[in-house]
């Protein structure tokens, strides 16, 4: 697999991250936004965050927030360095698609995602990014155990088989209620990265489990935070 730099590939998958578009967004979404809908938004586990090198982020998926509240504590006003976001096809169109087309995220079906959005992906690590993907695939409100696609540990294995070794950050997102409401806390919780060790489905498959624990176990310290019962 050819190892070009990320912006060889871009063109057919996004347009990359606007240098005017981004600052703007950047300033609607946490000067504005956070602000006038959150009481309080805190951040636990930023030591468990590396500054640099390629980095999955794999978070809770409990509403729309979870994307603002993501690039307030791992963007680059925090890291130097925007997140890059894997999202489903369908989120890709329309007015809300013409801003993430230009925002750093890219499109990826779920079900059987192209070689093209693969081979991007590997190379956006390899370039040294870090790269959010939501593992349950949807927003999920229900108290139910976590259920994750096995695509994330399919893509650390696809980038480890090209020399990039990835650690994945479990992250777990908390907020009031469920779905958020204005003036609620909300919390975000970085738990210490995670390594992938061999290749194959059993090896994917103990790593989604793994995966799994570790970030049932952020999302109960970020409940915890607003003194929710986990």
């Amino acid at each position: 697999m050819s190892t070009q730099a990320p912006s060889s590939r871009e063109k057919g998958l996004c347009n990359g991250i606007s240098p005017w578009l981004a600052p703007l967004a950047m300033v609607a979404s946490q000067d504005i936004g956070l602000r006038f809908f959150f009481r309080s938004v805190q951040v636990l586990g930023s030591e468990n965050l590396p500054l640099s090198g390629p980095l999955l982020l794999a978070p809770t998926h409990r509403a729309r927030w979870d994307a603002l509240l993501l690039t307030h504590a791992a963007g680059r006003r925090i890291t130097g360095r925007d997140c890059r976001f894997m999202v489903t096809v369908d989120e890709m169109r329309g007015l809300q698609g013409w801003f993430l087309h230009r925002l750093g995220c890219f499109p990826v079906s779920q079900g059987r995602p192209s070689l093209a959005s693969l081979r991007y992906t590997v190379d956006l690590l390899a370039a040294g990014e870090q790269l959010v993907v939501f593992p349950e695939g949807r927003i999920v409100r229900e108290e139910i155990p976590l259920r994750l696609h096995q695509g994330l540990a399919r893509l650390a294995m696809l980038a480890a088989g090209q020399g990039v070794a990835v650690p994945v950050v479990p992250v777990g997102i908390a907020y009031g209620h469920r779905p958020p409401r204005r003036g609620d806390g909300a919390v975000l919780c970085f738990g210490p990265p995670l390594s992938l060790e061999g290749q194959g489905r059993q090896a994917a498959s103990a790593f989604t489990a793994n995966l799994a624990t570790a970030m049932a176990v952020v999302e109960g310290q970020a409940q915890g935070a607003l003194g929710l019962a986990p």
